[in-house]
C-alpha cells in the first residue's frame, strides 16, 4: 500500500497546530490590550482647535481660575466651554489684532460661536456630572492632569469605565478638600490620609453604593 503521508507530516501537523493557538493567544492579547493603550484611547493626543488655546499660558502663567472660562463646573453636569464674550473679555484690550484670535474676533462680529472640539468625553451612555464630583473634593488635575503645563489642551486619562470604577471603589486617595479642588499646585499635608477620611464622612461619600449600575448608566 503506498504511503500518503510524508515521513515530515507529523512535524508539519504540530507546527499547524500550535501555531495556530499561538495566534489566536496572540489575537485575544491583542484585543485585551488594543483598548487600552493611547492611540487606542486618545489619551495625550491634542486635538486641533478653531484657536490654539494654551491653559500653560493662560492658567500656568497667568493663573487664571478653571471656573472663569468653565463657569458652570460647580452646579451642572457639564463644565461649560467659553463663550466667545468670556474670551473678549481679556482681548478686547490684549492683543486685539493678534492673527490667531481673527476667529474668536470674526465669532464676535457675526454671532457664530466658535466651535471648540472636545478632548476630553464619555460614551453617550455614561452619565458624567461635573458638579458632584468638585463638590465633593475630586480636584480637576485628578480626571484632566494638569492643564497649567498643557500648550494645547490633551487627554490625561483614558477616562473608560475600569478607570472610574478604579476611583468609584476607592475615592480616598483623589479627595482634597473643596477649596482646594481647583487649585493646580495643591499639596497634601503630612496628616492627609486622616484628613480623607474625614472628608469621607464629612462630605457623605459612600462607595459601597458608587460602584451600582444606575450611578452612571441611567
Amino acid at each position: 500500500m503506498p504511503q500518503i503521508f510524508r515521513p515530515g507530516a507529523n512535524g508539519l501537523a504540530r507546527f499547524v497546530l500550535w501555531g495556530g493557538l499561538a495566534g489566536l493567544a496572540a489575537l485575544v492579547l491583542l484585543a485585551s490590550i488594543a483598548p487600552r493603550v493611547n492611540w487606542s484611547t486618545f489619551v495625550a493626543r491634542a486635538d486641533a482647535q478653531p484657536v490654539p488655546f494654551s491653559h500653560k499660558h493662560h492658567v500656568g502663567q497667568l493663573g487664571i481660575d478653571c471656573r472663569y472660562c468653565h463657569n458652570s463646573v460647580e452646579v451642572s453636569s457639564s463644565a461649560g466651554l467659553p463663550a466667545t464674550e468670556v474670551c473678549m473679555t481679556c482681548h478686547s484690550q490684549l492683543w486685539t489684532n493678534a492673527d490667531m484670535l481673527a476667529p474668536v474676533r470674526q465669532s464676535l462680529a457675526n454671532g457664530d460661536p466658535l466651535r471648540w472640539h472636545r478632548v476630553n468625553r464619555v460614551a453617550d451612555f455614561v452619565f458624567f456630572n461635573h458638579s458632584i464630583h468638585v463638590n465633593k473634593g475630586v480636584a480637576c488635575v485628578t480626571c484632566h492632569g494638569h492643564v497649567e503645563e498643557m500648550p494645547l489642551m490633551r487627554k490625561s486619562e483614558p477616562l473608560d469605565m475600569e478607570w472610574c470604577l478604579g476611583c468609584h471603589r476607592d475615592p480616598k486617595n483623589n479627595l482634597r478638600p473643596p477649596n482646594a479642588v481647583f487649585s493646580t499646585d495643591w499639596t497634601p499635608r503630612p496628616d492627609v490620609e486622616e484628613m480623607r477620611a474625614k472628608l469621607i464622612k464629612l462630605l457623605n461619600i459612600q462607595p459601597h453604593t458608587m460602584t451600582d449600575c444606575y450611578v452612571c448608566h441611567r
